[in-house]
C-alpha cells in the first residue's frame, strides 16, 4: 500500500507542561490536538515539516525533536502516516504564527494551552486522535526520558 498522506506532530513540552491547541468549532464540543500538520512537497524531511508546522501554528522554535511513534490510517487512496515526535519548545511567539487556517473564521478557534504532562491530565481531555492520546498517557515517563537523555560521544 502506498503512503498518500504524511503528517508530523509534536508531543511538545514546555518545561514540564504539554503544549496543545484547543479547537473550538460551531456545533461541536471543544477538543484538543497536538501541534503539527501535513508534510508538504517543499519540506526536505519529515522533521523539517515538524519545525515548519510548529512555527506556523504557534510561532515556535524547537530545541530538540525525537521521533517516538507512528500512527497509520487506511485512507481511500492509500495509507496515512502520522510521525509523532517528542519535542522541547525553545521559544514561542503566538503573534508570529502564520498558518492560513487562522485567517478563516469558519475553521473555528485555535487556542494554545499548557496542561500538565501527566497521564491523568491527558486522559481528562478529548485529545485527538485517541490513539495518540493513549500513547502519550501510557508513556509520560518514557517520553520525558527521551527528551532529557544526553547523547554522549564514544
Amino acid at each position: 500500500m502506498t503512503i498518500t498522506k504524511r503528517n508530523a506532530r509534536a508531543i511538545l513540552l514546555d518545561s514540564d507542561e504539554l503544549v496543545l491547541i484547543k479547537r473550538t468549532k460551531p456545533g461541536r464540543d471543544a477538543y484538543w490536538v497536538t501541534v503539527g500538520g501535513g508534510v508538504e512537497a517543499e519540506d526536505a524531511s519529515i522533521e523539517d515539516a515538524l519545525h515548519r508546522e510548529v512555527f506556523e501554528e504557534i510561532g515556535g522554535k524547537l530545541s530538540k525533536a525525537e521521533l517516538v511513534h507512528l500512527i497509520t490510517d487506511s485512507l481511500e487512496d492509500g495509507l496515512g502516516v502520522q510521525y509523532i515526535f517528542a519535542a522541547r519548545l525553545e521559544q514561542m511567539d503566538i503573534a508570529a504564527r502564520t498558518g492560513t487556517e487562522f485567517d478563516k473564521p469558519e475553521r473555528g478557534g485555535y487556542e494554545v494551552v499548557h496542561v500538565p504532562f501527566t497521564a491523568v491530565a491527558i486522559r481528562q481531555l478529548d485529545l485527538m486522535p485517541p490513539a495518540l492520546a493513549e500513547f502519550m498517557a501510557s508513556n509520560v515517563e518514557a517520553i520525558t526520558a527521551v527528551l532529557d537523555a544526553q547523547i554522549s560521544a564514544s
